[in-house]
Formats: C-alpha cells, structure tokens, sequence
C-alpha cells in the first residue's frame, strides 16, 4: 500500500500504476469465469428407444421388452432414479409402473435399458371391451427416464413408441375324418386327416404336432409328427380358414378291447384327441394345447386311385 500511494504521488509513474491496477483487475475476472466452466461442465444426457422385442407369447399373456438406449457424454457415471412406462391403446389406459433404482450409465458411455413388460389379456379385456380374441392390438408406449445430473440436478426423458401386439384365439382341433389304407386284425394302418380352424387375424406356420389319438378307451396313437402347414389368417372376405393335416397311424386291433370291435361291426366308436400344436406368428412361436372329444367314426376304406 505504501508503493501504490508513493508511485500515486507524481505523473510519470501513473503509466506503472495503471498496469498494476489493470492487472489486478484481470486476477479479478478470471475467478467467476472458471465458476462458469464448472456449470457448464455436465451435459444433459440423451435417450432413445432402440429396440422392442417380443420374448414370449401364449394364449394368456405376452412377455415384451423395450430397449432404451441412453447416453452419458459426462465424465462421471449417472444415476438413473425411476423408469415410468405407461401402456395405451386406442385411448385407453391398460398398464403404468415404475421401475425404482434402474440402475447407473457409465461415464462417457452409453448403456442399454431393458424394461420388461407383461401384457395378460384377461387384464387387458377387463379394460377395453372392444378387445377381441384374434385380433391385432396397437399399443402406444410411453416412457419416462429420470436421472440425477450433477449441477444440472433432475432430469427428465419422455419417450414413445407405438408396438403391435396380438390377442391371439384358440385354433380349433377336430378330426375330420379316418382313412384306412389296410385293416386287419394282425395290423392296421390309417391316416388321421385333422382339421384346423385358423380364427386370428393373422397367418399360422404348423411346425409340429403332439398328440394322444384314443377309440372309447383304447389308445391308438401316441406320437409327434413333424409337418409344416400354413394356415391363413381370418378375414371376412374368406370366413374362417382351414388347415387339414394327414396323420399316418399303424395299431394291431386284435391288442385292443370292444371300441374297435364296435367298428368292425359297423356300430362305430366315440373318441378323443389331447396334444400340443407348435406353430410360428407373425410375432413369434407359440404353443397351443388342444383337446377334443367326437362322436362316431366308421371304417372308410381309402380309394385305390
């Protein structure tokens, strides 16, 4: 202080003093501009949603999972606090959860979120009516990230995404009719011809059927047959389509009680089919299990042409 107020006293030191005071004011500024630079240090991180999977599907439920690909472009990892979905369909609300503690996005990287999701279709009947076994459903998604930024404090990242998903309706299993190519007591030989009603709005592939054919009480047929048959989608235009599938048989009567007996006099015999139909959608395999009960068959001798 006793420099400045000396160097202050005459003129030809007032070009020093100046310097001085302009380096001081310098120091000065440097300070809230650093403060700046730490503000403006962290970034709002960004999300997008990358994929939408559907993981399993039956005649109860669909098991969905929507990726959502987040970004951290900070150099310390983030929290991601909740994960809030929403699901609606044509205005109506059918599901909203949220997802505690999500997990936490590398620094200076990018993490991929799975949110699972699972649809049951008596829920989602219960809410919409309009809903019908075998039809298409679109789904709006709605996603809600909320993450905790450094500085920056709560972040909120809305997403959307509109899915389709189906409703899927029960084929009908039914034996149309029983070929026999030879009949003997010692050993027969058959084919099955199974009709397949196609109700959905949507194809089936017939990979692979599982099934326990019995006459009465006797069991007949125990096996899996390995046949690809498509089956096309209802429509109004066509009605409800029909898939028949040729089921190959050898069983030796004179092993089995009075329901082939029955047969062989004419009178016929009642019987039911139980087993599994494998088949591929538009949206992924399914398994459907089907069971059917019938009136009487009689021997029909195939045609030799």
């Amino acid at each position: 202080m006793l420099l400045i107020s000396w160097l202050c006293l005459g003129s030809r030191y007032s070009v020093l003093l100046k310097g001085v005071a302009t380096c001081k004011f310098f120091a000065v500024r440097k300070k809230p501009t650093k403060r700046k630079e730490v503000g403006g240090f962290f970034r709002k991180p960004t999300a997008a949603v990358s994929g939408f999977h559907i993981l399993h599907i039956s005649l109860e439920k669909v098991d969905i999972v929507v990726d959502v690909l987040v970004t951290n472009p900070n150099p310390i990892p983030i929290p991601l606090v909740d994960i809030i979905y929403l699901i609606e369909s044509d205005g109506h609300k059918l599901i909203s959860r949220t997802i505690p503690d999500a997990g936490t996005v590398r620094a200076h990287g990018s993490e991929t979120i799975k949110i699972p999701i699972c649809l049951i279709y008596r829920d989602v009947k219960d809410t919409y009516d309009d809903i019908q076994p075998g039809e298409i459903i679109p789904y709006r998604v709605s996603v809600e990230l909320l993450i905790d930024v450094p500085i920056i404090g709560r972040v909120s990242l809305p997403l959307e995404k509109k899915v389709e998903t189906p409703a899927p309706y029960k084929p009908d299993v039914d034996l149309d009719k029983i070929e026999y190519d030879r009949f003997s007591l010692e050993e027969t030989t058959a084919s099955l011809h199974l009709k397949v009603e196609n109700k959905n709005k949507f194809d089936l592939g017939v990979n692979t059927l599982e099934y326990n054919f019995t006459l009465g009480d006797d069991n007949i047929a125990n096996a899996t047959l390995s046949e690809s048959t498509k089956i096309k989608a209802y429509s109004r235009n066509l009605g409800i389509i029909q898939g028949i599938l040729e089921v190959p048989i050898t069983f030796r009567p004179k092993d089995l009680g009075s329901a082939m007996w029955d047969i062989i006099r004419g009178r016929g015999a009642g019987y039911s089919m139980k087993g599994k139909l494998e088949v591929d959608t538009p949206f992924g395999p399914m398994n459907i299990p089907f069971s059917k009960e019938g009136g009487k068959e009689q021997v029909k001798e195939r045609s030799r042409n």
